[in-house]
Parts: structure tokens; C-alpha cells; sequence
């Protein structure tokens, strides 16, 4: 598949951002193909057209996997797996925002809860106490709701961004 310009641009451009997002960059350049073409691509398929190594783009798809970011497919007559992700952007936001919040955010107000509940949590001094107590009870707020905020339609979360924008700027006009 030969890439256009701008579908060429996105791929490397999503490449690069994955290191800052803390994935490999052929991870997300895999994704970016997937996400940018529409539509499912074999293994080999993407090697050609990203020009990286098999073995590259068999760990990378590997991993999109955990992240259920990609679901294998089949094609009649087709032995080979193929490899699609979402077309909604919607969806596809969905499913990152659930996962990091499941391997990062969760850990963390596990971690809390556990300290907080403890029988040694009296030991601390009160200004340890009270920050901890904090530090969970905004964490705990803020998986609350980031739960319920996933259930939303997408027209229902666009609106809500709105909001959260209009306040922005208004907030901004009264300094």
C-alpha cells in the first residue's frame, strides 16, 4: 500500500508522539496505519508499506492487542490474520482512556485506598494524613467520574467539552 502525503504525515507524526505517550514508535505508527487506511491489513501488508521489520510490526501488533486497540480478522480463502482497529474516533478514545486509567490510574487509587484504610495510617502526622486523604478522595472522585463519563454518547461528550471550553474562555475575560 503506498501511503499518501497526508496519510504518510499522520503515521510519522503518531510514531512520534507514541515515545511521549510511552509506546514504542512503530506501536503507534502501526495504529496510525490502521486507523488512517480504514481498513484491515495483513501482517505483511503493513511491513511493506511502514518499511520496518516483521518481527517489528508482529510485537507491535502483539501489543496493540493488549491495549485492545486491534482485533484479528479473517478473510475467506485467506489464511493470514488481518489486523483492524476502530474507525470511530469516539470509540477509539474510549478504549485508551479505559486502559491507561486500568494500568495506571487504578493501581494508584488501590495504592491509596490501602494506605488510607490502614491501621498504620494513624502513625502518620496529621499533615500526611490530610494529604493522602486528599490525594485519594480527589482520585476516587476522579475515577468515578471518568467511569460514567465513558458511558456517554459522543454527542453528549462533545457538548460537555463545549461547556468545559466556554468556562475556559470565560474565565479568561473576567481577569
Amino acid at each position: 500500500m503506498e501511503l499518501t502525503p497526508i496519510a504518510k504525515k499522520f503515521v510519522l507524526h503518531w510514531g512520534e508522539m507514541g515515545t511521549t505517550w510511552g509506546i514504542s514508535r512503530t506501536v503507534a505508527q502501526v495504529h496510525a496505519l490502521l486507523y488512517v487506511s480504514g481498513k484491515a491489513m495483513h501482517a505483511e501488508e503493513i511491513t511493506q508499506t511502514l518499511g520496518v521489520a516483521r518481527s517489528n510490526v508482529s510485537t507491535s501488533l502483539r501489543e496493540l492487542q493488549n491495549w485492545k486497540l486491534v482485533k484479528v480478522q479473517r478473510e475467506l480463502g485467506d489464511r493470514r490474520d488481518y489486523f483492524a482497529t476502530f474507525s470511530d474516533v469516539w470509540e477509539l478514545f474510549r478504549v485508551v482512556i479505559r486502559e491507561r486509567k486500568a494500568r495506571e490510574f487504578d493501581p494508584t487509587l488501590e495504592m491509596l485506598s490501602e494506605c488510607v484504610d490502614s491501621d498504620d495510617f494513624s502513625l502518620e502526622d496529621a499533615a500526611s494524613q490530610k494529604r493522602l486523604k486528599e490525594t485519594y478522595d480527589l482520585m476516587s472522585t476522579a475515577s468515578s467520574w471518568a467511569d460514567k463519563t465513558l458511558t456517554l454518547e459522543p454527542s453528549t461528550l462533545l457538548k460537555i467539552l463545549k461547556v468545559g471550553k466556554t468556562l475556559s474562555r470565560s474565565k479568561k475575560g473576567s481577569k
